[in-house]
């Protein structure tokens, strides 16, 4: 992989620029992104959060001083309301999932229903048995389930914390239906991001803090990889692990040295 011949710089937000969902602790990142902006390089943060807009964490990330437009940044719940839009137009839905999620399946037109096309799955901190009984119903009923993402972890202000991928795959085993996952380790979020950014997998990289999101996902879309070491791995995970970043850092900033 030569980092300097690539155009596109997809970067994990939890571990990687930042820690902590509400509370957030810059780890770094602001200069070498402005770098890559100046010289002409698509950035974008992809993430497989679905508790905000982007517009939330556009203003979140220009507290910790960086400098993105809400087009580049790309979370799951966007990109799942994308898929939803592509595939229904206006869908009918049933979420599982917190505020952050709905309001963007809202602003691309969808709708709650007792009716839904579809059952919505994301991260969902005030999860309970009613919730995720419905959801059951309505799978049962012919409803197709969708997760935002399918990671088993995400990076919270205590450190590793239970994710969205358990939620699904508990609704997996009680409805008999696979799930359709948008976000990492789906390559379907790489895919749709590639498109919006109008390149080539060969010519994109993803910095994360996961091997079994962040990786996984990059390399079964044909993109580079690059693995940080300010999140959920460690260099024994990595040396454990069958699959294996083509690079290894110990935080964002020293991308600088491989370009």
């Amino acid at each position: 992989m030569n980092v300097k011949s690539l155009n596109v710089f997809f970067f994990d937000l939890d571990g990687v620029l930042s820690v902590g969902k509400e509370n957030l602790r810059y780890l770094g990142g602001r200069e070498i992104i402005e770098k890559l902006k100046k010289s002409g390089k698509k950035t974008f943060i992809l993430t497989n959060d679905s508790t905000h807009v982007r517009e939330e964490i556009r203003q979140n990330l220009a507290k910790l001083g960086f400098n993105f437009a809400s087009e580049e940044i790309l979370t799951s719940s966007y990109l799942t309301a994308h898929y939803l839009a592509e595939r229904f137009l206006q869908a009918p839905f049933y979420l599982v999932g917190e505020s952050g999620l709905r309001r963007e399946l809202e602003a691309a037109g969808h709708y709650v229903s007792n009716k839904p096309k579809v059952v919505v799955v994301g991260l969902d901190r005030q999860l309970n048995y009613e919730k995720l009984n419905d959801a059951l119903r309505y799978l049962r009923a012919g409803a197709e389930l969708v997760g935002s993402y399918g990671g088993a972890v995400y990076m919270s202000d205590h450190g590793p914390a239970l994710s969205a991928g358990p939620i699904v795959k508990l609704l997996e085993f009680g409805s008999g239906e696979r799930a359709t996952i948008i976000g990492k380790p789906s390559p379907l979020m790489f895919r749709i991001a590639l498109r919006l950014a109008n390149d080539k997998a060969g010519k994109a990289v993803m910095i994360g803090d996961q091997i079994e999101t962040d990786i996984v996902g990059a390399r079964r879309a044909g993109v580079h990889t690059i693995l940080v070491l300010t999140g959920v791995e460690t260099r024994k995970g990595i040396r454990l692990s069958k699959i294996k970043p083509e690079a290894v850092i110990e935080n964002v900033d020293a991308l600088a040295e491989l370009l």
